[in-house]
């Protein structure tokens, strides 16, 4: 009896019906998945691993420099501090020797006008009974005059003399003076208190009265202003 085949069934043209899938031959292999699909994210990782190996290299390098940039910062805030106590040292000792010169002046001055002192005690202890009115006077004269060479040469400067010209600068106008001569007007005519300048300092401007031409007016005593 004679055997029978598979049968055929016949497939119509437009039906739905999938065909079953071809068998594999001997000679075909079947591409290896898990090659395909591991081989890529092998290369990923990879290339994560770098980036985070960049990224930790660059961190490290802020943090050295981080850390050269605070050991410069502490130098220079050691240096400036160490600045600042020289300068505080310097200031102090300068303190020191401009008042020690100062208290030096003033004793060499002083020392000088001890003499001048001695001189007025003298007169201070003339006894009126015995002693005439113009030896006095020329005592007190002789005083006036060594105290005033002597603050001369410390570089004091009288101020205000009679006939030289009226400087508001230095001269300070309490009165006015008829004046006897036309050539005479806006010049200084009497100096009740002396003016004094020290170097270039004015101590004190010397208090004058000064001439003024009158047309038709004699020279006559001044008045005050």
């Amino acid at each position: 009896m004679a055997t029978r085949g598979p049968r055929e069934i016949p497939v119509e043209e437009g039906s739905d019906q999938a065909a079953p899938p071809a068998e594999a031959r001997p000679d075909e292999t079947l591409p290896d998945a898990t090659g395909d699909v591991n081989e890529e994210p092998r290369m990923e990782e990879g290339e994560d691993e770098q980036a985070a190996q960049a990224v930790e290299d660059d961190i490290a390098g802020l943090q050295e420099a981080i850390g050269s940039r605070d050991e410069e910062i502490l130098r220079l805030q050691d240096r400036l501090l160490r600045l600042q106590a020289d300068f505080d040292n310097y200031r102090r000792r300068e303190m020191r020797a401009r008042t020690s010169s100062s208290v030096r002046a003033k004793g060499d001055l002083i020392r000088k006008l001890l003499t001048v002192l001695d001189d007025m005690r003298r007169v201070a202890g003339l006894d009126p009974a015995t002693t005439p009115a113009q030896a006095v006077i020329d005592g007190v004269r002789l005083v006036e005059r060594k105290l005033l060479d002597q603050l001369r040469e410390e570089g004091l400067v009288p101020i205000g003399q009679a006939g030289e010209p009226f400087d508001p600068n230095v001269h300070d106008a309490i009165g006015m003076w008829p004046a006897p001569r036309p050539d005479l007007d806006g010049r200084i005519a009497v100096v009740p208190v002396q003016g004094y300048r020290f170097n270039e300092q004015l101590l004190r401007p010397a208090q004058v009265q000064v001439y003024e031409h009158r047309p038709g007016e004699r020279g006559a005593e001044g008045t005050s202003g």
